[in-house]
């Protein structure tokens, strides 16, 4: 699996180029406001238990999928590697954390690479589709503070509906025989997505939603630790527009592309000036930080040195004589009486 280096170059720019009108922006605004009360802190105390909750579901989303796929694993590493893939993705360039748990769980199962990069795909498929239909959702009901406008709305509305129609005319011809040379080709990787296209995507879709709507609540209750009520569903156009702006080409951790789509979705949610500022450093430690340092520990002491070393004081344990049955410690003294 190569590096893609054009796409990290290009992710770069796009970073450089975002976050110099963010602090351009901030610039100019107030000092950011933070909490500064007792309650205001203790706002962040269920927002990290939210977090925390939410990438629990987004484990098991995942064990979902690759249950019904067929690939073999372990449910604890579909929940640790989904952490891995998080802390990969705010550290390396192009998105390598999917790269880097699609490789650690291709040395834990005998399912391919490709197979397991079709479940990964799966995920993405599942955030995109659910958050352009928040998206449409929310602008079209004009709700106060919603991101874009009914234009784009109705582009985005209009460019899933024409994917959703693609796939369903690819699987039609596919039953008639046709394309089996390219199907062939990308089975290994398109296999997963019969998931989507099936009655099992269902659940999964409703998932995924929930996942979303947590992470709108996450974001109530920062908005909230520095004394500002804002709107539930204006809550989740920031959520929705800051993700969508997040899928673009950036520099690890979303910088610029991220924090850009959060301020021009506070801006139309009427949160201006120093409460943007503070939200936004709130939001983006709240978000990246944690997972980043518990995916790291999970590397580390799951699969890398750290692992080794739990695996050999598990073994220097069971073999101690403590550890033995009664029988063996028995023939044990006997044989040194005998000595």
């Amino acid at each position: 699996m190569r590096r893609p280096g054009a796409s990290a170059a290009l992710g770069l720019v796009v970073s450089c180029i975002s976050l110099a009108a963010v602090v351009w922006w901030i610039s100019g605004q107030d000092a950011p406001k933070l909490p500064d009360t007792a309650a205001g802190w203790a706002w962040l105390i269920p927002a990290a238990l939210v977090i925390v909750a939410n990438f629990g579901l987004r484990g098991w989303r995942w064990h979902l999928i690759l249950h019904r796929a067929g690939v073999p694993h372990r449910q604890r590493d579909a929940y640790g590697l989904t952490l891995v893939g998080y802390m990969g993705n705010n550290v390396l360039p192009a998105r390598g954390g999917e790269l880097l748990k699609i490789g650690l769980l291709g040395q834990r199962t005998t399912a391919r690479r490709r197979e397991i990069l079709g479940t990964v795909l799966v995920e993405r498929v599942l955030d995109a589709a659910v958050l352009i239909v928040l998206l449409v959702a929310i602008t079209w009901a004009g709700v106060e503070g919603a991101p874009g406008g009914r234009g784009g709305a109705s582009l985005a509305a209009a460019g899933l509906l024409l994917a959703a129609a693609g796939l369903a005319g690819y699987l039609w011809l596919r039953r008639r025989g046709r394309f089996e040379r390219f199907a062939a080709t990308i089975r290994p990787v398109a296999g997963a997505l019969k998931v989507v296209a099936s009655r099992q995507g269902i659940p999964l879709a409703l998932l995924t939603l929930v996942i979303w709507c947590l992470d709108a609540t996450t974001f109530l209750f920062i908005a909230r630790a520095i004394g500002f009520a804002l709107d539930p569903l204006a809550a989740m156009g920031v959520i929705v527009f800051a993700s969508l702006a997040a899928a673009i080409p950036a520099a690890p951790g979303y910088v610029g592309t991220f924090d850009a789509g959060m301020l021009l979705g506070l801006h139309a949610a009427d949160v201006q000036g120093g409460d943007a500022v503070g939200v936004l450093l709130l939001a983006r430690f709240l978000f990246f930080v944690p997972v980043t340092l518990a995916g790291l520990a999970v590397l580390i002491f799951g699969y890398g040195a750290g692992a080794q070393l739990r695996r050999r004081i598990s073994t220097a344990w069971n073999r101690s004589p403590s550890r033995m049955p009664a029988s063996s410690s028995a023939n044990l003294s006997d044989q040194h009486s005998r000595t």
